[in-house]
């Protein structure tokens, strides 16, 4: 499975706890500059990270693909922003996103999906209203809504069938989103290519055969 078209604009989402500054999204905005392709990174943590839910997101992103121009865009997605990333792709009406990078995507982060996180710390979060989680992009510990759990349940990405051309890098090592949660989701979607790496959540050591893979997967 590959697209042929090159890609003209292409809009990455950053994980959870992360920010436009990462190192992944550094790459992608240099490797695209260096193209002559579009590039966006919408901010999840604005304007606040306290108040962060899944429905801002997909709002964030469903703008950033209004503001590409005309034509088609292709989404990158890490982590929780695969999670996104698929969901936007569903409610783009117009189909102007064509392509879809998924990286170590959290795809059983909603519909009721309890995850890594476990039935008491839902339980936990939901009675305190806020839980705190080290922000990696900032550097220190930081309260995030329960709003963030609660947009996300009646969203499940395994209903999702999405015909869209769909590149997906895990990590077996992967300590954060299951391989073979991923293996699952991919097995019943044709249109997913799965490439399974040695690495961990960040894949750090694999950015360069993710970018060679996303290179060839745009056309470019």
């Amino acid at each position: 499975m590959r697209e042929t078209t090159p890609v003209r604009h292409v809009i990455y989402l950053h994980g959870f706890a992360s920010s436009p500054a990462s190192s992944k999204a550094r790459v992608f905005a240099q490797e695209c500059a260096a193209r002559g392709v579009g590039y966006t990174c919408p901010d999840f943590n604005q304007p606040a990270f306290e108040t962060l839910t899944v429905t801002r997101m997909i709002d964030q992103t469903l703008a950033a693909i209004e503001a590409a121009g005309a034509g088609p865009v292709a989404l990158i997605g890490s982590s929780l922003g695969a999670y996104v990333a698929v969901h936007a792709a569903a409610a783009d009406a117009g189909r102007r996103v064509d392509r879809l990078v998924l990286l170590a995507p959290a795809l059983d982060f909603g519909g009721n999906r309890l995850t890594h996180l476990g039935p008491y710390a839902i339980d936990a979060w939901r009675e305190a209203g806020t839980v705190t989680v080290f922000h990696y992009a900032l550097g220190e510990p930081r309260t995030v809504g329960y709003a963030l759990y609660a947009s996300a349940i009646d969203r499940d990405a395994f209903d999702l069938r999405l015909d869209r051309p769909m590149l997906v890098i895990q990590g077996r090592q992967d300590d954060v989103v299951d391989a073979g949660m991923v293996e699952r989701w991919c097995a019943t979607r044709p249109t997913a290519d799965l490439l399974l790496v040695d690495d961990g959540h960040q894949l750090t050591d694999s950015m360069p055969i993710i970018w060679t893979r996303t290179k060839t997967f745009f056309g470019l």
